[in-house]
């Protein structure tokens, strides 16, 4: 059976520790095993249990006090030293052969853009440890309020794509922060990102910025890569519908062993007709 795995990006703040617990319940509840792996070494204690804790090798408040590094450099150490250590992190997702695993990662851009940390380990967990991964990123719903933000979230989201070269998911969180500010009729908008949308802001743009608006605008258009789907956290049909995109681009259904029949035993003669006649044979 192939393991199947799902890392959870985006901005910090966007709700992804909120969307890995829900997403972890939702599976458990629907009878399939699943566990939490935390990769940011600057959460917060005791938020969240997670089954494998990148805390437990290395925390950002240790290599901030003992080598007076501040939170980017330090984060940025983090991830350096698991680099160095992927052993420690085969060793304990190792035993997990068949259980889905949500990887929660911190929200800093650098480490998909500037430096190529989470495409290695996208890359490692995939190709040496025979992960079926996606990526899922999120994006906080309130960012449609304010276009600009919201065409810049798209722009990150797109990097994203293009820079972990997994299947991947987008997803606009907290819909239920805006949902007395704007229509289902304007969110579809931005579900699927209208270019159109920056129109109006353009004409009152400093012209120094136009043209660079309307190339990224065109850049988004070309590509046509950004979707997302909306996520109501507290709403389980909501990370349902979540969960099946994700059980889809990482085909989870085909990766399933199948089960062997239960063997039955035919006490008598009548039984076996009664058997051929439910499933609609001819008894002679």
């Amino acid at each position: 059976m192939s393991r199947v795995g799902v890392m959870v990006l985006g901005p910090a703040g966007v709700g992804k520790s909120t969307f890995c617990a829900s997403l972890l319940n939702h599976i458990q509840s629907i009878g399939r095993r699943a566990h939490l792996v935390n990769l940011d070494p600057a959460a917060e204690p005791g938020e969240y249990e997670f089954t494998v804790d990148i805390r437990d090798l290395i925390s950002l408040e240790d290599v901030m006090e003992e080598m007076s590094f501040g939170p980017n450099g330090g984060l940025l150490y983090c991830f350096d030293f698991l680099m160095s250590h992927l052993d420690w992190l085969d060793e304990e997702i190792g035993d997990y052969q068949e259980e889905f695993l949500i990887f929660d990662c911190p929200g800093q851009i650098e480490l998909y853009t500037h430096i190529p940390v989470l495409p290695t380990l996208a890359k490692h967990l995939s190709q040496n440890l025979g992960f079926s991964l996606c990526a899922a990123y999120l994006l906080e719903a309130p960012f449609v309020i304010d276009k600009p933000k919201f065409f810049s979230g798209v722009m990150s989201a797109m990097s994203a794509m293009i820079l972990l070269e997994l299947p991947h998911i987008n997803i606009l969180s907290k819909l239920d922060l805006i949902k007395d500010d704007v229509s289902k009729r304007q969110m579809k908008q931005f579900l699927n990102p209208d270019p159109t949308l920056l129109s109006g802001i353009n004409s009152s743009t400093n012209p120094k910025f136009y043209d660079l608006n309307r190339a990224l605008v065109q850049l988004i258009d070309d590509f046509g890569m950004v979707q997302f789907l909306p996520l109501d956290s507290t709403a389980p049909e909501s990370v349902g519908t979540i969960l099946s995109y994700i059980d889809d681009v990482t085909q989870w259904a085909e990766a399933q062993e199948p089960k062997e029949p239960k063997d039955e035993v035919i006490e008598d003669d009548d039984e076996f007709g009664q058997m051929l006649a439910a499933a609609g044979g001819n008894q002679e």
